[in-house]
């Protein structure tokens, strides 16, 4: 009897991409699948959590002084040693460490590519089960081949990226990852624990219905920051109501409802901290990277987010993300705030 067979694996799916390309050599499907095990074994942990002894805070600080959490540590580690363990990466980079680590064993200074990684966004939420995730990206190497990596590796706009994703920990876990062809979701099927497709070609739509930002720091926003939000808050036109505001406080799952459902996410700079609070090189722009890829916008207010030449492993820009119609709205009442605010005596 004939057997039917739908699913469709992460690592089945990466393999008949890199058909497409005759010169490739496979490296980079398999740093996919490399990331895609360390997530699974953090899904894990994340699912014993309040079971075992892995919530809560570690007890340090990490390098932008946050309180780092147990599940943090646990992450960092386990990406670090999967990615070190595997022939295909040349160092990483991540969200809780000082600075990059390179990787200097006999494979490893022959590898194409670096990852960079926030290993557990949205950390706060631990304790209180809402939903967090990883968030990587990958470049090729600008250093010489033979030798370890160098900071300049880690230091490329986000033009520059081959592929970014991020792993969402929720009611399933989910791993979206975007290349150049392209944006993809995979859900873990338990049972056989695997990645499978379940949401091709994934699209941001034009414009959303839902505006996500923290609006408790709003006495910090500026003018035009303070407009585009009362006209969120005003009846639409087309819609008959107000625009719904939705807030997690991870970006993992803010953006991961925006491309899901249409919508724009805000992070924007303030009185309080001029360049906003979210990291370049391992949060905006590998987000940056997928929406676009999907069809979406990301912008700091001033130019594409992907343009921006990063300066500092931990830099800190801000960032509005979203649908294309949503973002250049928002982006329409942030320039005029700043063009009333040049002018004012």
């Amino acid at each position: 009897m004939a057997t039917s067979r739908k699913l469709i694996t992460l690592d089945e799916f990466t393999i008949q991409q890199t058909r497409a390309f005759p010169k490739a050599t496979g490296e980079l499907s398999a740093l996919l699948r490399d990331i895609s095990l360390a997530c699974k074994l953090i899904n894990k942990q994340v699912n014993k959590a309040g079971l075992v002894d892995i919530i809560g805070k570690f007890g340090a600080t990490n390098v932008q002084g946050e309180e780092q959490m147990k599940l943090d540590i646990y992450s960092d580690e386990m990406l670090i040693n999967v990615l070190r363990n595997s022939n295909d990466c040349a160092g990483i980079a991540s969200e809780e460490n000082d600075d990059f680590i390179a990787f200097d064993d006999a494979y490893s200074v022959n590898s194409k590519y670096v990852v960079l990684f926030d290993p557990l966004d949205g950390s706060s939420n631990i304790d209180v089960n809402a939903s967090i995730g990883t968030i990587f990206s990958i470049y090729r190497r600008v250093s010489p081949l033979g030798k370890p990596c160098t900071k300049e590796d880690f230091l490329q706009p986000g033009n520059k990226l081959m592929a970014a994703g991020y792993v969402i920990y929720g009611s399933s876990t989910m791993l979206v990852y975007a290349t150049r062809l392209g944006v993809n979701g995979f859900t873990l099927e338990p049972s056989i624990g695997e990645f499978c497709l379940s949401h091709p070609d994934m699209v941001c739509a034009e414009k959303g219905k839902i505006y996500s930002l923290n609006q408790g720091n709003s006495r910090q926003y500026d003018k035009g920051m303070l407009a585009f939000l009362d006209y969120c808050m005003e009846i639409n036109k087309e819609e008959g109501r107000p625009y719904a505001h939705r807030y997690i406080g991870s970006m993992v799952a803010d953006l991961h409802r925006t491309l899901i459902k249409g919508g724009i996410f805000i992070y924007p700079g303030d009185k309080k901290n001029l360049n906003g609070k979210l990291r370049l090189q391992y949060e905006c722009n590998p987000m940056s990277f997928i929406i676009e890829a999907a069809g979406g916008v990301s912008s700091d207010g001033k130019q594409r987010v992907l343009d921006i030449q990063p300066s500092e492993l931990h830099q800190r820009v801000p960032i509005f993300i979203g649908s294309k119609l949503m973002v250049h709205k928002a982006l329409e009442f942030v320039t005029a705030g700043t063009e009333e605010a040049a002018v004012a005596p």
